[in-house]
């Protein structure tokens, strides 16, 4: 049949209706925009949150597993590395989103990218770099990979069901839905997920860290974790602001931000300052370009040029200052402010657990792994306990052969038929048909004794083993010690130094601008309940006596100026830092300003001393209930900046009795409940520069007993003083003379 010109059949098909076989075509129907959203969208928002952008309990994403385990089956885990390209193919056969996503997460996981603290693949080639956006990686031809030594605890046991295993998306493979992780890995390297209505950002954290925290809360599911997870660790390394209380919050919720700036060096000789380090969510050109643009609008004037110099050996970014620039380190305080050398990371620990995200904080994380270690352990066993017994139920047919070798060959040269071995030798012998079924499969030639005896000498083993296995399932002390032993085998192989510094807000907060402060004589007041009064020499003359609240007293008067500065220590082992021209001038007529009020304290938080100074210099003493003092060189509470709130200026490890600031040593009483007493000179206490030092050990005190009173010794005041004083510390004091009674009996 010829066929129809072009034009003539465009002129035919013109003439059709071309919805005249199509059922409802050309139709409208109206739809409610909700049941759009449930049919269609809410489907796929779920396979995002469950299949693509939230972690699981054992640290990875379902790319990254698939990845890794494809690697492990390939047998990357020893052996040479093996084209990109190659393992990104085979990984195809789990993962079906393409070539590119796969590469990408291979990029992330490596060694050579720098993203993570403890990479899981050990990479030769161009993988790029975290820390830039112009540093790209090699196309997968170029480069060649392999598992990192540490995925070996990723992998161990997985294939004695210890997790559970479900088909690829055609159903021809296998693939676990979890990794048996020997180690919390969920909290010990960084991951971002975005999904459909929920994110996910863990931070990571020190492996060493890590795992001693869940050591301890194995051993005692109540433990504090801040006292063994110190902060978050990055890669990158870079100063994170320590802030004890925020971490605490992160560590309890979940949820929180911190602060992490870059670190420096100043070239005094190039005159230049050398960026090592940065924050983990920026990178090089995002710095640079903000730098470059603070110098053009003319915010920054100090800066000759700014340049990218990083190179094998790492990162480094070099500001050139300008001839006369000043002091380097105050204009790093502003490019702290101004630039994303320092930036805040913002923690959301959106975890799968049992298929439901869950948002949890690093106690809760941590108590759900412990119970899926536990699992993974118990699975282990149960598959180690089912082999050992099979293996033992053969062993002890053979045992029974071994009775009468001539028989069993007998019964297998009588019998005519091939089927009819197995039932008889399990009528000759009463063995069981799995039992027959091994006797009849051993060769000829081992149908001897010597190889019985090999054989059936490994069944007293074996019992011991079935016995030691059963009582591991029955017994959680023996699970949780084989999980300890597992992780501090972890500790020894892995541990690493912590990378990120930490630094504490109180030492680096930015600079400020300093105010002119009017200077003039004043004299300034405490209350025992924590009140305050400013007062000047003349109002003071014309004064009468101290308005106080009931039962409350003056601890503290002194003569200064407007401009001195006021150290408030508080009962929470904190101190609030103020200027006296902060407080109103009064009278003795009123109260006064109440502290804890003024200063923005804490809840239950009051001030319990006030010290006063000019020029930080001299030294505070700190005497605690367990007889220890410590001294501390007033100028660690100098800084920089206008920092108010001073955190961990107190030791917290006893309560404290009393603080006292002084210029010079002196002699100081002191009286236990015990009724003894030592006179104690200042002189014999080396000051310390930490400001939460626990100090020395002064006066030695019996069980259930405390340091109770302290105050300045006036000399005069005992007949014999040197029966109170001693030459080296501790020691115990006496107990007060007869002829040092009188109003001494009263401090009791």
């Amino acid at each position: 049949m010829a066929k129809k010109p072009k034009k003539e059949e465009e002129k035919a098909l013109d003439g059709l209706d071309p919805n005249a076989h199509i059922l409802g075509a050309g139709e409208v129907e109206n739809q409610l925009i909700t049941d759009t959203i449930e049919t269609n969208f809410m489907p796929y928002a779920m396979s995002v949150i469950m299949s693509r952008a939230i972690p699981e309990i054992d640290g990875f994403k379902p790319a990254h597993r698939k990845l890794l385990f494809t690697m492990y089956k390939m047998g990357l885990l020893s052996g040479a590395r093996t084209k990109s390209a190659n393992i990104v193919g085979r990984t195809m056969q789990l993962n079906p989103h393409g070539d590119g996503p796969i590469y990408d997460t291979m990029v992330r996981l490596s060694r050579g990218n720098e993203s993570l603290l403890h990479p899981y693949v050990d990479s030769k080639g161009n993988f790029g770099k975290a820390y830039s956006k112009n540093m790209a990686y090699a196309a997968s031809r170029y480069t060649e990979a392999k598992l990192d030594a540490i995925s070996s605890e990723l992998f161990r046991d997985i294939d004695k069901d210890t997790v559970d295993f479900v088909p690829n998306y055609d159903s021809t493979m296998q693939e676990p839905t979890l990794l048996p992780v020997t180690f919390p890995n969920i909290l010990v390297n960084e991951n971002l997920g975005i999904a459909v209505g929920m994110a996910s950002n863990i931070c990571s954290f020190n492996l060493e860290e890590v795992c001693n925290t869940t050591i301890e809360m194995i051993k005692n599911p109540g433990h504090v974790i801040a006292d063994t997870l110190t902060a978050p660790d990055f890669v990158g390394g870079g100063k994170l602001i320590y802030d004890r209380g925020t971490l605490e919050e992160i560590y309890k919720t979940g949820r929180g931000s911190f602060k992490i700036r870059a670190k420096y060096t100043y070239d005094k000789a190039n005159n230049c300052i050398d960026i090592t380090e940065i924050p983990p969510a920026t990178n090089c050109e995002a710095i640079i370009d903000k730098i470059i643009e603070l110098a053009k609008s003319g915010k920054i004037r100090e800066i000759a040029d700014v340049r990218d110099e990083t190179d094998k050996t790492g990162l480094k970014i070099t500001v050139d200052l300008k001839r006369g620039a000043g002091d380097p380190d105050k204009l790093m305080q502003r490019l702290f402010r101004a630039t994303p050398l320092e930036s805040s990371f913002s923690c959301n620990f959106n975890i799968l657990v049992g298929g439901n995200p869950m948002v949890l904080g690093v106690g809760d994380i941590l108590t759900e792994w412990i119970a899926f270690r536990t699992e993974c352990i118990k699975r282990r066993t149960y598959f180690d306990l089912a082999k050992a017994k099979d293996r033992l139920h053969l062993l002890r047919g053979l045992q029974k052969i071994l009775l009468d070798i001539d028989k069993a060959i007998k019964i297998i040269r009588n019998t005519e038929e091939e089927q009819e071995v197995v039932p008889n030798l399990m009528i000759g012998f009463g063995i069981d048909e799995i039992q027959a079924e091994y006797v009849a499969e051993i060769r000829l030639r081992h149908l001897n004794r010597e190889y019985i005896l090999k054989r059936t000498q490994d069944i007293e083993k074996l019992e011991e083993d079935i016995a030691d296995m059963e009582d591991i399932l029955a017994n959680k002390n023996r699970i949780k010690k084989i999980m300890v032993g597992e992780l501090q085998d972890v500790i020894k192989k892995y541990g690493q130094p912590r990378r990120t510094e930490i630094i504490y807000a109180a030492d680096e907060e930015e600079d400020a601008p300093q105010e002119t402060v009017p200077d003039y004589p004043v004299h300034l007041f405490f209350t025992r309940e924590g009140y305050f009064k400013k007062i000047t020499p003349q109002s003071l003359r014309m004064s009468g006596e101290h308005k106080l609240k009931e039962g409350d007293e003056l601890i503290l008067g002194l003569e200064s100026t407007n401009a001195a500065e006021l150290l408030f220590f508080t009962n929470q082992c904190n101190v609030y830092k103020a200027k006296a021209n902060d407080f109103e001038d009064t009278k003795t007529s009123v109260l006064g300003d109440y502290a804890a009020t003024k200063l923005g304290m804490e809840k239950d938080e009051t001030a319990i001393y006030m010290a006063v100074t000019t020029d930080y210099a001299g030294y505070l003493l700190y005497f605690f209930e367990n007889g220890k003092i410590a001294k501390v060189n007033l100028s660690g509470f100098a800084t920089k900046t206008n920092r108010k709130k001073l955190v961990k200026a107190i030791s917290d490890k006893s309560p404290i009795v009393a603080i006292r600031q002084i210029t010079e040593d002196r002699e100081f009483f002191l009286q236990s409940t015990a009724g003894r007493i030592l006179l104690v000179n200042s002189a014999m206490v080396a000051p310390k520069t930490a400001k939460d030092t626990q100090g020395i050990a002064a006066m030695m005190l019996k069980k259930n007993h405390r340091l109770l009173t302290v105050r300045e010794y006036q000399e005069g005041e005992f007949d014999k003083p040197q029966r109170y004083r001693t030459k080296s510390l501790p020691a115990a004091g006496a107990v007060l003379a007869a002829t040092d009674a009188g109003e001494q009996l009263t401090l009791l």
